[in-house]
């Protein structure tokens, strides 16, 4: 056997073991925190992170993590630029025609952030000014049942942006996944003065929990990535995860 003929042979030998060091890339959204913050050094931290990095621990799966806005992930994973994405992402039956779900690995509901005290029936919706996530399950959700009250719905990119028109009454309400707004904003600085008003919104159309998504039809993939959230689940490492950021159980919805 020549030199030649033998780098051939090595090669295609070596390429099971280069399929099984391929790097899966995984974003996140860093505007959306206490799930998922970029910091001052570039390093991304938060629950969905710190769940990935699990998640890759126990599957045995090398990881990269990145992020992008939120309504910028789909079409991410569709144009495969990454494999995966966990960015608290509402399970929908539109989103699961284009992306493959994990099971559900948190589900918390929606609420209303107002001013303390706001009186909330079907007659204040009119001409207020309601901010809501781009392309967050309270979006659709907005748009199907505030907006025929009279309601004007206001889109962000990022969240943390409703929460600044909101402080500085450019909003009424900001409508979102009710963690984020305890956590982020009514128990900080900002938050004074303001509270959940309203009710809980958790109608099952919209609250089927959050998966995490993977590009569609990679089966293997996905299977290793629910065996990881069971085990996780099973071991303590989720909850030891979920405390490290919420005072309640955000696993299941309750």
């Amino acid at each position: 056997m020549n030199y030649k003929h033998l780098l051939a042979l090595t090669a295609i030998c070596s390429l099971p073991l280069l399929a099984q060091a391929q790097t899966i890339r995984i974003v996140t959204d860093v505007s959306y925190p206490p799930f998922s913050k970029q910091a001052a050094d570039g390093s991304i931290t938060g629950f969905d992170p710190d769940i990935a990095r699990a998640i890759c621990t126990e599957a045995k799966l090398q990881c990269e993590l990145k992020a992008m806005d939120f309504d910028g992930i789909v079409p991410a994973l569709q144009a495969k630029k990454f494999e995966v994405a966990i960015a608290s992402m509402s399970i929908t039956a539109e989103r699961a025609k284009i992306v493959d779900f994990s099971d559900m690995y948190f589900n918390v509901p929606g609420r209303l952030l107002a001013k303390e005290g706001t009186q909330i029936n079907d007659a204040w919706y009119k001409g207020k000014n309601i901010g809501v996530l781009r392309s967050a399950v309270q979006q659709q959700e907005a748009n199907d049942k505030l907006k025929p009250k009279g309601a004007q719905i206001k889109v962000y990119g990022k969240i943390t942006d409703a929460f600044l028109d909101l402080s500085s009454q450019r909003l009424d309400a900001v409508f979102l996944e009710s963690t984020v707004g305890e956590e982020d904003f009514l128990k900080t600085g900002k938050g004074k003065g303001y509270a959940f008003v309203g009710p809980v919104f958790n109608d099952p159309k919209y609250y089927q929990g959050c998966g995490i998504a993977v590009q569609k039809g990679n089966k293997e993939l996905l299977a290793k990535i629910n065996v990881a959230l069971k085990k996780i689940l099973k071991d303590g490492t989720y909850k030891k995860i979920q405390d490290k950021y919420f005072s309640n159980d955000i696993y299941p919805f309750k």
